[in-house]
């Protein structure tokens, strides 16, 4: 059985813990709308949809030329001549059989005409111009084989056949798979609305003077762009000052407007300040630690009347990206009505050494590659630093080493999360 968040205490306790527990913040799906085809790139699908025709839905030529009825052993060497019957152009249907022993003309996309099951392309032909009516010529007639340049009709999918699950993200060939099935409009589920905010006198707007005492305010960015490849809709609070009511008064705001509520930094594990004052006065809250590096310290709850869930990630820029791609992406596709799961795994060869530490799953910043032999490696990018945000700029994966893993020696088998693009 999955324990709550607020069952958890301050105790220690596993990344696939963390993420089971973070699920129960949600209490129900997002809901569902009918969108057009054209605005749905990105959306979660709502229902399984189901190939209502067949593609093609005709068998039809895959060449410009003429189409024949062969034998299934080939013409072999006594027909050459054949008379022509007609034409068929892409857009027309011809329902009327070709004449055994005849042909018609024929272009690419075409439908076959019944007493048709073979097409010849045209650099295979010449024209006879002797004879009365109009005949081809099919040169090297033994080449021929039954079949041949002939798309089937239900070859890319049959009619009935699945085409897309429920909780399919829609990318472009999802787009043109379901546009080629006669989809003008899908039912996905809204996107969930994020609210983020950066909170502390010290911290600056990127284009503002830097004060000697100052910090740019990078958490907020890489959220916002985090939660905008995610599919999110971000609602952006800004920099709240170290002031309670103000805080309060965005909190209370946040809860109304959104369907989660992200911070990062400001509400570690015995740390009393304006923003953790706000959001137990606001709802109730739990705090504990993950077995994890770079993160450990985070936060998570309700927020007012509507139980809003919230989620408080570490203040080191490289803790946010890695606990956001271990625990809130799998909570936004919780949100849309998907199972909690773990980030996509692969398994590469380790090119150095990796350190780790026993009872703690660490996440290295790493850069994999493939050799000659089209195995995959993988490297660290070096200094594991929590603030060095640079890291995350030059790797492409992140290479887990779970709590049972002292380390991993060069040569050795290890897991990788892709961080951007496909394997």
């Amino acid at each position: 059985m999955t324990l709550s968040c607020f069952d958890l205490g301050e105790q220690m306790i596993s990344v696939d813990e963390a993420r089971q527990a973070l699920a129960t913040l949600v209490e129900r799906p997002l809901a569902i709308e009918r969108i057009a085809l054209a605005k749905a790139h990105g959306r979660l699908l709502a229902a399984t949809l189901k190939a209502p025709i067949n593609v093609p839905q005709n068998t039809n030529a895959a060449m410009d030329g003429v189409a024949i009825a062969l034998a299934r052993e080939g013409v072999g060497p006594k027909q050459t001549n054949w008379p022509v019957a007609g034409e068929v152009f892409a857009g027309q249907y011809r329902s009327e059989s070709v004449p055994a022993g005849h042909c018609v003309r024929i272009t690419t996309g075409a439908p076959l005409p019944p007493g048709t099951d073979t097409v010849v392309m045209s650099e295979q032909l010449r024209e006879s111009l002797d004879e009365q009516p109009e005949h081809v010529i099919i040169e090297s007639p033994e080449l021929l084989k039954h079949g041949q340049h002939v798309r089937q009709a239900g070859e890319d999918i049959a009619r009935g056949a699945t085409a897309l699950l429920a909780g399919s993200r829609l990318d472009a060939a999802s787009l043109g798979l379901l546009a080629s099935l006669g989809y003008a409009e899908v039912d996905v589920y809204q996107r969930p609305k994020v609210a983020i905010f950066s909170t502390g006198n010290e911290v600056t707007a990127p284009g503002e003077p830097l004060s000697k005492a100052g910090i740019y305010d990078a958490n907020r960015f890489t959220l916002i762009g985090l939660l905008t490849e995610s599919g999110a809709e971000v609602v952006d609070l800004g920099i709240l000052p170290d002031d309670l009511n103000a805080t309060k008064t965005a909190l209370e705001q946040a809860a109304k407007q959104s369907d989660l509520v992200i911070t990062s930094g400001g509400v570690s594990v015995g740390q009393a300040d304006f923003t953790r004052d706000a959001l137990e006065q606001l709802g109730r809250l739990a705090f504990w630690r993950v077995a994890l590096r770079p993160g450990r310290p985070m936060a998570c709850g309700w927020l007012g009347k509507t139980r809003t869930p919230f989620v408080g990630l570490p203040g080191n820029p490289v803790a946010v990206m890695v606990t956001f791609l271990q625990f809130v992406a799998p909570l936004l596709d919780q949100l849309c009505g998907q199972p909690i799961a773990p980030p996509r795994q692969f398994k590469a060869i380790a090119d150095n050494r990796l350190k780790s530490r026993l009872n703690r799953t660490d996440f290295i910043r790493g850069i994999y590659h493939t050799d000659a032999t089209g195995q995959l490696h993988v490297r660290s990018t070096g200094d594991q630093g929590s603030g060095i945000l640079t890291s995350m700029v030059t790797a492409n994966c992140l290479i887990e080493l779970t709590d049972d893993q002292d380390g991993a020696q060069p040569g050795e088998v290890v897991c990788i999360q892709p961080l951007t693009g496909w394997l």
